[in-house]
């Protein structure tokens, strides 16, 4: 099986999307991961003469690498400035080096300023230096994807000078994210045939979205490395997915990587939280829709004979396949809820629920099966016999004190009130309703994300939904509760109420 390099550039490219940047201690713990656990092959972690912190970052991670044994597989991009950026590189302990010439004619005369000879002596000296320190070098080709098309002789002229040096690798920038899968394959093809000994990489941007699928077409092409960041990071439109380059060469080219597909999601959820960057729900692969069905048809066709299953089986990445409830569900996805949840209900009771489910989708209710129990209990039960209730609740806060909370439960025909401070409205909240909880020796998870939908519009009486994630200590799953009302904290509140109810009837 043919195998092509992977080289991340999560933590140099990646790091230049607008509002993202990492401290530098989770920079140490993401090339820990990326090397150790998923395996990339190369780690492309800063520019070089950057600032003083990002100059610590490295510094921690090449003294980890230098202990580890993958030094060898760091590098940072740096600058035809002779000595300087050599120096930089040295100072931090990193041994090879992505040097940034210009691929296109256009650059190199209108940005430097310089004639193609003139950038070719400066690139001579710049590598015999590096060479001289003992440092390897990769070089880009910077806006390559213009160069080969507007200035193609340019190319092969810096292509041919660079065979001449000592030069590991030559890398082709897609830099604005012009290239379409076909020029892709006509270019790469052309230049592994006329230089077969030369390795090549290619490093698209995904400005059209079609950053994958280049690789895809550079790959078929025969370029021997790729460039990917997790979650698809970078400026602009950001650059090629590691998740789905990497599945994407294994599943249609049958190309092998080093990656470990398995810890694809732990990375993509590290880099999601580290970054502030969530990613869509319809990314491909770990998106948080990807492996839920919506449609009836498709829930029904699946629980027959898994009809609608592709290679991406939710498995494959320690995840599995959800199937949503609302106003496009049908009896097969409440069944397959139904039976994950071990409840059982008679076929009239099933209409019921749906329809119930159906209408609430109508008025764009999101529901969760951990929502069956409670909305089975709405439905069947009279509502005084909920068994854990709300009666009261005051939250007061003011400007420059901090909030409090005044509240007042039952549950099995005993009422309790509890007063608690917190540091917002929600937390003095739960502060008083943990002691609650304690008297009532009801175990309270612990709450995972929290996450707050607002509808567009500007109205201030809109209705919130606030969706709370909660994990159990003791067990690998969560529970996700929904709460809609017009105050944020009150929806939280909801939310909150509502756990407690779905953790009460799962234990009865």
């Amino acid at each position: 099986m043919k195998s092509i390099e992977i080289m991340d550039t999560t933590l140099r490219d990646g790091e230049q999307m607008q509002g993202v940047s990492y401290a530098p201690e989770e920079k140490l713990s993401i090339a820990q991961i990326l090397l150790t656990e998923v395996k990339v092959d190369r780690l492309e972690i800063t520019s070089a003469k950057a600032s003083a912190g990002e100059k610590e970052a490295v510094s921690k991670i090449t003294k980890w690498a230098e202990h580890a044994g993958f030094i060898n597989r760091l590098e940072i991009l740096t600058f035809v400035d002779k000595t300087v950026s050599v120096d930089w590189a040295k100072s931090v302990g990193i041994k090879r080096i992505n040097l940034l010439s210009k691929g296109s004619l256009k650059h190199c005369v209108e940005q430097l300023k310089k004639t193609p000879e003139e950038h070719i002596n400066d690139i001579r000296e710049t590598i015999n230096y590096a060479i001289k320190n003992n440092v390897e070098v990769n070089v880009y080709l910077e806006d390559f994807s213009n160069g080969i098309k507007n200035s193609p002789d340019y190319v092969y002229n810096l292509i041919n000078f660079l065979q001449t040096m000592s030069v590991k690798r030559i890398m082709l920038p897609d830099t604005l994210g012009m290239l379409n899968p076909f020029d892709t394959y006509e270019y790469i093809s052309k230049l592994v045939e006329k230089y077969p000994s030369i390795h090549f990489d290619f490093h698209p941007h995904n400005d059209y979205g079609l950053g994958v699928a280049n690789i895809l077409a550079a790959a078929k092409a025969g370029i021997k490395g790729v460039h990917v960041t997790v979650n698809g990071l970078g400026e602009r439109a950001g650059n090629a997915s590691l998740d789905e380059v990497a599945i994407g060469l294994k599943d249609f080219l049958g190309i092998k990587t080093n990656v470990d597909e398995k810890t694809l999601y732990r990375i993509s959820k590290i880099i999601e939280t580290f970054s502030g960057q969530r990613m869509a729900n319809n990314k491909p692969i770990f998106g948080g829709n990807v492996f839920i069905q919506t449609a009836g048809i498709h829930a029904d066709g699946d629980k027959k004979g898994n009809l609608y299953a592709n290679p991406l089986i939710p498995e494959r990445f320690g995840r599995t396949r959800e199937y949503a409830l609302g106003k496009l569900s049908g009896k097969a996805n409440l069944e397959i809820n139904l039976k994950k949840l071990g409840i059982e209900l008679d076929d009239d009771k099933k209409k019921i629920l749906l329809s119930k489910i159906v209408d609430l989708g109508d008025k764009k209710k999101t529901i969760t099966m951990e929502d069956l129990p409670y909305l089975i209990t709405d439905i069947f039960e009279m509502q005084n016999e909920m068994p854990f209730k709300l009666l009261n609740c005051v939250i007061n806060t003011t400007y420059q004190l901090k909030p409090f909370a005044a509240i007042k439960c039952s549950y099995n025909d005993e009422t309790i009130d509890a007063y608690d401070y917190g540091d917002g409205g929600y937390d003095a909240f739960m502060n008083a309703l943990k002691q609650i909880l304690v008297k009532f020796k009801i175990k309270m998870p612990k709450l995972a994300d929290y996450m707050v939908t607002i509808p567009p519009g500007g109205k201030t009486d809109a209705l919130v939904q606030a969706t709370i994630s909660w994990e159990f200590e003791d067990e690998e799953k969560k529970i996700v509760t929904h709460g809609v009302h017009c105050d944020q904290i009150m929806a939280a509140i909801e939310a909150t109420v509502k756990l407690i109810n779905n953790i009460i009837l799962k234990n009865k």
